[in-house]
């Protein structure tokens, strides 16, 4: 490629609101930075800046500045903007965040990207080297069952250590719009799937055999997730995802994600008790106990999501997951702090009644309490979730799960090793 000092230079930031360690090394490049890469015409020079890896450089020249950001980086990605404009430097943010406060956000950028970025990307970049940048660039909202994006441009990750730089998407958008989750407003109110035979493509183009999708619910359509399954047997690779437990209600979908190479699967459970508990995961009127026996069974890694704080919990729910869980024993049990994020329903019903503690967008990042709950103190909230992770990560917990899933014994105890010492040093930090 032309690095002439006349050709265009993009520079994307991935802002990190802490430092990971030796887990950066177990963390998985920006999906939407390398859409965004993807977007950008041949003849732009582009530049990543991962915090989790790098230093931004605030004091090098580039054309414009692209930055990311979900809510709980917001603080970060205007501190990044604010360091480039006050040197002369074109910013543009987007992502989640922005996209869902876009006035707050243009305190601090040039223009702000509202939604996907791959629809409006070109002309934007077209605009600024015309000198008609504007303020606002608005994709259209999503529409339809059919999603067509662009190959990612992986080499943006050169010399970067992550996971794998073998990420992907089969399908965006969501019908459940569940009132604490963004997805629905920001990809749309249906499955909208790549074309099996793309995916396929885009996977032989990968030389390892690790691949993660990063899809909300790649199984949520299970008649157009089964010809991707297919393709992906074929391949013979590795993969994970996310999806929910509703997959497991189809035994021809389970025997395909296990026979495809799935080595793990993140699913939400959101609740054990009540509304949330199963709506909309468990529509047959299976149990998510007989969903989770049935994954368990195809040999598959699964990792359930369990968020506390609802109004209608109260002191009782802590106890209550971890008898589910040690009844159920999926292979890793991850637990949230229920996050009224910006742009959910969930936040406009806390702001209207007054709930919200703060809006310090920083401390929005599923570990910290920032509201009212209805049946509990903030700080009972905050104490049930840490005992729950601890007793969930004790050496008794871990070997009970390892010893129910014996079909991937060691693949199991691995996992649950890499997130007993988190969870210790969580605990260590607040004691």
């Amino acid at each position: 490629m032309n690095n002439s000092p006349s050709q265009p230079h993009l520079l994307l930031v991935y802002p990190s609101t802490h430092k990971l360690g030796w887990a950066r090394y177990f963390q998985l490049p920006s999906l939407s930075l390398k859409q965004v890469a993807a977007a950008t015409p041949l003849n732009w020079r582009v530049t990543l800046a991962d915090e989790l890896h790098d230093t931004v450089p605030v004091n090098e020249n580039f054309t414009v500045v692209g930055i990311t950001a979900m809510t709980h980086q917001a603080t970060r990605a205007y501190e990044i903007a604010d360091a480039f404009r006050n040197r002369g430097i074109t910013v543009i943010l987007g992502g989640i965040h922005p996209t869902v406060l876009p006035g707050e956000a243009l305190n601090h950028a040039d223009a702000v990207v509202i939604g996907e970025a791959e629809p409006v990307w070109e002309t934007l970049l077209d605009d600024l080297l015309q000198g008609n940048l504007q303020k606002i660039y608005r994709a259209p909202l999503p529409e339809g069952n059919r999603l067509s994006i662009p190959w990612a441009r992986r080499e943006i990750f050169d010399g970067k250590r992550y996971l794998t730089t073998q990420t992907l998407q089969a399908s965006r958008g969501c019908p459940y719009d569940c009132p604490f989750c963004i997805v629905t407003p920001y990809f749309g109110n249906s499955f909208r799937y790549r074309d099996p035979d793309e995916i396929a493509a885009e996977l032989q183009s990968f030389d390892k055999k690790l691949t993660i999708f990063l899809d909300d619910n790649i199984l949520g359509d299970p008649e157009r997730a089964k010809p991707i399954l297919e393709r992906m047997k074929e391949r013979n690779i590795r993969w994970g995802g996310q999806a929910n437990l509703r997959f497991a209600e189809d035994p021809e979908l389970v025997r395909l994600v296990a026979d495809s190479g799935c080595i793990g699967i993140f699913v939400g459970i959101e609740s054990v008790t009540g509304l949330h508990a199963n709506h909309p995961k468990t529509a047959n009127g299976s149990s998510q106990s007989d969903l989770i026996k049935k994954i368990r069974d195809a040999g598959i890694v699964l990792e359930t999501s369990i968020i506390f704080g609802f109004d209608d919990h109260d002191e009782s729910i802590f106890e209550k997951t971890l008898r589910f869980l040690q009844e159920t024993a999926p292979s890793l049990p991850t637990f949230h702090l229920l996050t009224p994020y910006p742009g959910t329903s969930l936040f406009k019903q806390f702001d209207e009644e007054g709930r919200l503690l703060h809006k310090d967008w920083k401390r929005y990042n599923h570990s910290e309490v920032v509201y009212h709950p209805k049946l509990m103190t903030p700080e009972r909230l905050y104490k049930g979730w840490l005992e729950a992770r601890q007793e969930a990560y004790s050496w008794s917990s871990i070997f009970s799960r390892i010893k129910a899933n014996p079909r991937s014994l060691f693949t199991n105890l691995a996992y649950n090793i890499l997130r007993k010492g988190p969870n210790d040093s969580l605990a260590k930090e607040r004691t």
